[in-house]
């Protein structure tokens, strides 16, 4: 700026008439001297004639969607459901029979459900009618006991380690047992469910693919997100967190595909903390941003099936707390069951983030899923879309659906925290409305807010909500 303001003095005199090629310059000058006086009399902040037209709404996310296409098609019972041994252990059991525990169940069907966990290394099985111990030697009982969970950790629980090898034999062993039981005949058997792939796990895997990864009919092995003695509120919005699933998924898949190629997988156990969770903070609103992250995650890298730990009564990392109440995570499954169908369409984004550079890893703080809307719904045709996006931003988001989604109405579930406790709260609210059953029997209408057609989506800061795009008429949503 010293040299523009010095630039006028060496100007000629009002006498002298400048070269007529110099006049535009002088005037570009003057106009640039005048713009740097203005800008040093305040606070220096740039004025907005200097801003390019466009410029302010730079932060607006162009999205579409690819509709000819799924990218991955995943199990109609893609979300399911465990529960822990301990309701056996706690005296749990009798209330299963519960009908507002059977109407919350009944909620998120089709899914498996799976019946383990770390106590059933320790139950007893006895089974009075077992034709494969007749001929000798131990029957399905014993493989189905010692080989329940996590096989990487035996040697901490039962002081004794087994390699992949020795586990893959079993596996065979046990098939052979169950078939020529009528009941057992057409079971299917999956495994190994190993922990986190570390270096030591994935060699257990190696060697138990290498010999029975024929015989299982999905590969299966669990995650857990944050040790549960350590955690704070803000640890669920961190996105190298929500990241770390993503290499584990690769770690696996790389392994299975050297012996099976295609071969499906489960994550045949999730939870958010370990240790049981932490209360207050594993089944809260914050916990959500994981799970349903952990959702669009597994679908679009094409795990198979992801189940839930737990359905009921374990720790705090249940979807239903032991007065019968649904948490945060349960509403959000609910809503995950309704709206999202087993295909996985591509999305595309404009102006969300600057070009990777390469071998970077971008962690973004708004994350776009999409897929087909569950056929099963009768309020949208085939051929719609649903959208779910998680926003960890501290500001709201503005998305602007284009190509072949532009100009379709717009159903929205936003799903927010319910009360004075923000994330930590324990309760939820639908388009603004509190979610809770309506009797022990009846589940609440889960009512959409339309949308015009045209309208930009805005996503408000630190939440997470649908999109049913209607009437797409997308031809990978038109056929089941």
């Amino acid at each position: 700026m010293r040299v523009l303001c010095a630039f006028p003095e060496a100007m000629p005199s009002s006498n002298s008439r400048p070269p007529a090629c110099l006049t535009p310059v002088a005037l570009f000058l003057a106009l640039l001297l005048h713009l740097s006086l203005s800008s040093q009399a305040g606070d220096r902040r740039p004025l907005p004639v200097d801003r390019v037209p466009g410029l302010k709404e730079k932060t607006l996310i162009l999205l579409d969607v690819s509709t000819k296409n799924p990218v991955r098609t995943v199990n109609e019972n893609f979300l399911s459901l465990q529960l822990d041994p301990s309701i056996i252990h706690d005296g749990w059991l009798d209330f299963l029979s519960s009908k507002r525990l059977v109407t919350l169940a009944r909620g998120l069907s089709p899914a498996f459900l799976r019946f383990g966990g770390k106590r059933t290394d320790f139950l007893q099985f006895q089974n009075l009618r077992n034709p494969a111990k007749s001929r000798g030697g131990p029957g399905p009982d014993y493989y189905l006991k010692n080989y329940e969970d996590e096989p990487n950790n035996y040697r901490t629980m039962h002081g004794r380690a087994v390699n992949g090898s020795q586990l893959g034999k079993d596996y065979i062993q046990l098939k052979s047992l169950l078939q020529p039981i009528r009941i057992y005949s057409r079971a299917s058997l999956y495994g190994p469910n190993i922990g986190r792939p570390r270096k030591n796990v994935i060699a257990l895997l190696d060697g138990f693919m290498k010999v029975a990864g024929s015989t299982v009919d999905a590969v299966t092995w669990q995650h857990c997100y944050i040790d549960g003695r350590v955690v704070k509120v803000m640890d669920f919005l961190k996105t190298r967190l929500l990241d770390t699933l993503s290499d584990q998924i690769r770690k696996i898949q790389k392994v299975v595909n050297t012996y099976t190629p295609g071969k499906k997988i489960w994550l045949e156990g999730v939870v958010t903390t370990s240790a049981g969770g932490t209360n207050n903070l594993s089944d809260s609103y914050a916990a959500g941003f994981l799970w349903l992250n952990t959702l669009g995650m597994l679908a679009n890298q094409g795990i198979d099936v992801v189940i839930r730990h737990s359905f009921f009564d374990h720790g705090y990392n249940h979807l239903v707390d032991q007065n019968f109440n649904p948490l945060p995570d349960y509403w959000l499954s609910l809503l995950y069951k309704r709206l999202i169908g087993p295909k996985v369409l591509a999305v595309h984004v404009a102006g969300l983030q600057r070009k990777p550079r390469p071998g970077r890893v971008i962690r973004d703080k708004l994350r776009i899923y999409a897929h087909c809307t569950n056929h099963h719904n009768h309020n949208y045709v085939r051929g719609s879309i649903t959208l779910f996006i998680i926003n960890l931003h501290r500001s709201r988001k503005k998305i602007k659906l284009a190509g072949t989604l532009r100009d379709k109405l717009v159903h929205q579930y936003l799903l927010q925290p319910y009360g004075q406790e923000g994330l930590k709260s324990k309760s939820v609210q639908l388009n603004g409305q509190p979610l809770v059953m309506v009797d022990d029997g009846t589940l609440p209408e889960l009512k959409p807010r339309p949308l015009r057609a045209g309208r930009t989506l805005v996503i408000p800061p630190v939440t997470m909500g649908f999109y049913v795009v209607k009437n797409v008429n997308a031809l990978a949503c038109r056929y089941r």
